[in-house]
């Protein structure tokens, strides 16, 4: 059974708060930006993300946030120009806080920020979304006044690299949407359009591989295993579900060729991008995460478990957190291909019981969030104090 999130306490107060980014287009940071946006305005706070827009932008105003296009997305010294309008901007926004969650926005922000009065200006927050190259450039994302840690490795990362103390930085992991990622049945209606379209998935535990196509995700990997997972299990099936980035369709066809190089024409099918991955994870027998480098959190992991569908993983990284949490059973060494279509096979017979805790579910990630900026608005109130204490 999949644990469900009990309902948050309302917000003592109602707040401001804006978030920025480079650009609102496909990607975890951007997904996860809207989602929190629209939390926020059901709670019955005020809700603005600054970025370059993209076709998220719809859907963010659509839920109640309100969307300003500023070219804050360049890495470009001509970036600096944002300075000064983003300083008008905040300004005239009266915001409570500002939550940065790039390094080029975040770049822009604090320059901004820095020459506003600290007694009215905004709190500043940002969150750690990846292991960033330690650099002068990437450590401007822990100059903020607080910092938010995706997962522990993440966490672990700013204290060994950017010399951080614990007390600065905030464990929340990203949270999914219970209603969106539930454990139950795909439609029917879908799953029959679905079969209308890809006939040879009929019948056969589906073997789910997701995310977008990129050599580190580890599709060349899933292939390998795949070769090995039909000899135990000739009716599986594998489904690759993602694209090539703009620019690099070049290693679809290089997966492609790989495919018939293992004869796995008939047992792998490449899908492409998908909006209704959800229903996916809860076709699927199985989901991999095949990631050949440390992923910072892997939002599979915790999609795939929140719909009830097992899931085989490295072991390593924000995977390896996520299936410790939630399913034990999943993780094999890393880099193991022939112990990963081992278990995969394995969790086929198995009787998987599944229990994803309620961190990694968006209503505590909003919940803990806007605990952070509580706790630095009352740092405000007490600095109001003291400026008063001292006219």
């Amino acid at each position: 059974m999949v644990e469900t999130v009990a309902e948050s306490p309302a917000a003592p107060k109602a707040l401001r708060v804006v978030q920025l980014l480079p650009a609102l287009n496909a990607g975890g940071v951007e997904r996860g930006t809207v989602e929190f946006a629209r939390e926020l305005v059901r709670r019955g706070h005020e809700s603005v993300v600054v970025s370059n827009g993209g076709r998220l932008v719809e859907q963010l105003q659509a839920e109640g946030s309100r969307h300003i296009s500023m070219p804050v997305h360049r890495k470009a010294l001509g970036s600096l120009w944002q300075v000064r309008p983003l300083r008008r901007l905040l300004v005239e926004l009266q915001a409570d806080v500002i939550h940065v969650r790039s390094r080029v926005p975040a770049w822009i922000t604090w320059l901004a920020w820095r020459k506003m009065d600290p007694l009215t200006r905004p709190r500043l927050v940002s969150t750690f979304h990846g292991m960033y190259s330690v650099n002068a450039y990437s450590a401007i994302m822990a100059r903020a006044e607080h910092c938010i840690a995706i997962s522990d490795c993440v966490k672990r990362y700013m204290v060994d690299n950017y010399r951080l103390p614990e007390a600065k930085i905030t464990l929340i992991p990203r949270g999914l949407d219970a209603e969106a990622f539930a454990a139950e049945g795909p439609d029917a209606d879908w799953r029959q359009q679905l079969y209308g379209q890809y006939p040879q998935f009929r019948d056969k535990p589906l073997i789910l591989m997701p995310g977008r196509l990129s050599r580190w995700k580890g599709q060349e990997a899933f292939l390998q295993m795949m070769a090995r997972l039909v000899r135990l299990r000739p009716d599986c099936h594998g489904v690759v579900v993602g694209d090539a980035e703009p620019g690099k369709q070049h290693y679809l066809q290089e997966l492609l060729a790989q495919r018939s190089q293992l004869g796995l024409d008939e047992a792998v099918t490449f899908v492409g991008h998908r909006s209704d991955i959800a229903d996916f994870y809860r076709l699927a027998a199985v989901t991999c995460h095949m990631s050949n480098k440390e992923e910072p959190f892997g939002r599979t992991v915790p999609e795939s478990l929140a719909c009830g569908t097992p899931v085989v993983a490295y072991d390593r990284g924000g995977a390896s957190e996520s299936l410790n949490a939630g399913f034990r059973q999943g993780l094999v060494p890393a880099d193991d291909v022939v112990a990963f279509a081992a278990r995969v096979a394995d969790l086929l017979e198995a009787d998987n019981q599944i229990s994803l805790p309620p961190e990694y579910y968006l209503d505590h990630q909003v919940s803990s969030t806007l605990s952070v900026y509580y706790r630095l608005l009352g740092n405000t109130a007490q600095l109001h104090s003291a400026a008063g204490s001292s006219a």
